[in-house]
């Protein structure tokens, strides 16, 4: 729920972002066991038409940077999610950094916007990625870890 302080200005709800990072955290580790090898993508085939990726694009000691997103299979490049998610190893936290390349996202917006962006689109997308990684827990069928070339 959207809380708004007495000058109607978003307030973001800080235990509920940090609660889906957390868990978004513990659902990318359960899919990439070797998320501190550099440059390791994986494919996750749900079905014929619908594969994801997750690739690892950095690797530092105390957090990774992971790509998500949906393999082309025929749709136009807007219906393709893809985000830039960074892992906090000390925290236990995953916090998407971009979204359909849109980067520098803040914790609240004005509303309205000139980009129609929710108050709360730091959140929204934190909960897009949690179900997004749900999904690919329960529909993969197929995981298959390949080294970026």
């Amino acid at each position: 729920m959207l809380e708004l302080n007495q000058h109607n200005k978003y307030v973001p709800n800080l235990p509920s972002l940090l609660a889906v990072c957390d868990a978004n955290y513990g659902r990318l580790l359960k899919l990439l066991p070797d998320c501190d090898t550099e440059e390791l993508i994986y494919h996750f085939d749900v079905s014929p038409e619908l594969r994801y990726q997750i690739q690892i694009v950095e690797c530092c000691r105390y957090t990774t940077s992971v790509e998500i997103r949906q393999i082309p299979n025929g749709s136009p490049a807007y219906l393709q999610p893809s985000m830039m998610v960074r892992l906090y190893h000390d925290a236990s936290m995953a916090e998407v950094l971009s979204f359909q390349h849109m980067s520098q996202i803040k914790p609240s917006y004005q509303y309205p916007n000139s980009k129609m962006l929710h108050r709360n689109e730091k959140e929204q997308m934190n909960i897009f990625l949690a179900e997004w990684l749900c999904f690919c827990l329960e529909n993969n069928k197929k995981q298959t870890p390949l080294t970026a070339e």
